[in-house]
């Protein structure tokens, strides 16, 4: 159910290329998957080649105060590289999978479906963050866990304050009407998108939501606005800001796109 007394003024996002969005909501600051290092080739063990294409648009020095990530996961180098690995020593909270909380140790925690965590809040009062169901690629939960990992999604409610949904790296509209049976409508969604496709995984099916089912899923949450990241500066990332512009106008949804304000 969506926050009682809702605030309808917007508040910015400043979006830093990839999945690395800012915003700042009841009085915290909120970071999602850091991503800043430089282009370039980057591996994982036991991980795909994944090679990023352009510069962020900005630097962990220009973040100012950040009091919580929201982590996806920690797994793949274009949701946490290895500056934004770095960034997490400095910031009490980090939010992500039960398997990351306990491989980041220090302060991360992580967050199962649905149960949540209350934050303070700078003015009183408090933020709640639930952790919500999130896929990474096609198919049944279990079997594509197996192979991409876990990812965790979130959203944002308190008293007077909109309802906020970050999806992480989702790719099952199935979990998005799991998530607006709960909490919709929301008014701002961060989507996850760019329809990433990598060859040898998964046959090259989508492991995010493309364009189309990005604007779909705005229309099953209901959402006033939509902030799309993850679809550029990564060479497996197959759909841009034309793509999701197209859709978003073809679903009759063109004005609730918002691309961010660039870092």
């Amino acid at each position: 159910m969506a926050s009682t007394g809702t605030v309808t003024a917007q508040f910015p996002v400043r979006v830093f290329g990839g999945p690395t969005a800012l915003f700042e909501y009841g009085g915290l600051r909120f970071l999602t998957d850091p991503t800043f290092d430089a282009p370039g080739d980057y591996q994982k063990p036991g991980r795909p080649l994944l090679t990023k294409t352009a510069p962020s648009a900005g630097s962990p020095a220009d973040l100012g105060r950040v009091d919580v990530v929201l982590l996806s996961h920690d797994e793949h180098a274009d949701n946490l590289d290895n500056s934004g690995r770095a960034l997490l020593a400095d910031v009490p909270l980090t939010l992500t999978t039960p398997g990351g909380g306990r491989r980041l140790g220090g302060g991360a925690r992580g967050l199962a479906d649905w149960e949540a965590i209350d934050l303070e809040r700078p003015g009183g009062g408090t933020v709640t963050v639930t952790g919500v169901p999130a896929v990474h690629g096609p198919g049944a939960r279990e079997e594509v866990e197996a192979i991409a990992g876990q990812v965790v999604g979130f959203v944002l409610t308190g008293d007077g304050l909109p309802t906020v949904y970050v999806s992480g790296d989702n790719a099952s509209l199935d979990a998005v009407k799991e998530i607006a049976d709960r909490f919709g409508p929301v008014d701002t969604a961060l989507l996850f998108a760019g329809a990433p496709r990598i060859p040898v995984v998964f046959d090259g099916a989508c492991l995010v939501l493309d364009s189309a089912q990005a604007a779909e899923a705005a229309a099953i949450l209901g959402a006033r606005r939509v902030v799309a990241v993850h679809y550029d500066s990564w060479a497996h990332f197959t759909e841009g800001r034309d793509e999701l512009a197209a859709a978003f106008t073809a679903a009759g949804l063109a004005d609730r796109l918002d691309l961010g304000v660039p870092g």
